[in-house]
Order: C-alpha cells, then structure tokens, then sequence
C-alpha cells in the first residue's frame, strides 16, 4: 500500500512541477498586459470629463431625466446619495442652508435606493421648492461605476461649459465647493 501512494504521489509530483515552473514565469510576461488592466480599470469619469449621459427615473416614476434637461451654461452639481445616509442627509441640509449660493446652480441628485425613499426624502426636504435641483432614481446603476464611487455623498463638479472641475467623496463644506467652482480658470 505504500509503494502504491509513492507511486501517485511521485506521479503528481512530475505533472504539477512544470506547472508551477510556468506559473512563476508567467508575471513576467503579463506585466505589460496588467499594466494595460490598471489603465482600462481608470474611472469613465476621468477617460471623459464632461457630464455624464445619464437616465434617471424621475419622481413622476413615467419620464426620465437625462443630461439634456440640465440648463445649459450654468455649473452643475451630479450628487449621488442615499436617502438613508446620515453624511448625504447633511450635505443636503448645508446646500438648503445657503441656497442662495447655489440658485445659479444646478443640483442634480441621483439614487439606487428604492423609489419610496427618494420621494420621502424629497418631501421631507421640500427640494420640489427649488426648481434648480432635479432627482432621479439610477435604475440601471450607472453613476456609480462611472464615478467608481466609495462614499456617499458623492459630488461631482462641473462647469458652464460641462466640463469637470473636480470630485468629492463624503460631506463637504458649501465653501469648499463653492470654491472649487471659483478657482482661477473656473467660470463662474
């Protein structure tokens, strides 16, 4: 009996060595090919820094918004949240509070989450006030993998001409994005 196992064991010795002889030379030659992974693996947003195309269900839950229903020529904000988000909750709440800052903007608020949630939260927020804030529920899941997003609330800046300014990831002051729209070069 153990004459029999040294045979297998022999046997699955020899078949499993040139393998892992290739094996350990194979990393060599696909450095090239992973450094080529690395770079498709570069966020959609970065590969192209305008608006995004966008298909948001609105709250009629029958129409779509998309990026052709953003006034053109006015700075916008793509916000994707949560309505059950502590952090978006807040950064809804410092935007409401100085609206006046941003009534020249306009706001687009995205969400995976369930369509009942994205209507309390509009209710509860009264954003339907403010005819510059437009929601919509990402049905097909688009604005995340396109921003590869890790933390909400996730903002993303862009420029009268619809051009990227920048990205932010979790809570930010209104002075930190209203600074970020007036840097040097930035239309106001």
């Amino acid at each position: 009996m153990k004459t029999v196992f040294l045979i297998v064991s022999a046997l699955a010795g020899s078949f499993f060595l040139p393998t892992l002889s290739v094996s350990a030379q194979q990393p060599v030659q696909q450095q090239p090919a992973q450094q080529q992974q690395a770079a498709d693996q570069q966020a959609p947003y970065l590969r192209y820094p305008t608006i995004p195309p966008f298909h948001l269900l609105k709250l009629d839950s029958a129409t779509y918004l998309t990026k052709d229903d953003i006034k053109k020529h006015h700075r916008t904000i793509v916000m994707f949240f949560s309505p059950d988000c502590d952090h978006c909750k807040h950064q809804t709440e410092s935007i409401l509070a100085d609206f006046k800052e941003f009534k020249d903007i306009e706001i687009v608020m995205a969400t995976y989450q369930p369509f009942g949630e994205l209507k309390e939260f509009n209710t509860h927020y009264r954003l339907f006030e403010h005819p510059n804030i437009k929601m919509g529920r990402d049905e097909k899941f688009f604005l995340a993998p396109f921003y590869k997003i890790r933390n909400l609330p996730y903002l993303a800046l862009y420029d009268k001409k619809g051009d990227l300014v920048t990205t932010f990831e979790g809570t930010q002051k209104v002075e930190t994005l209203l600074n970020a729209f007036n840097k040097k070069g930035n239309d106001k």
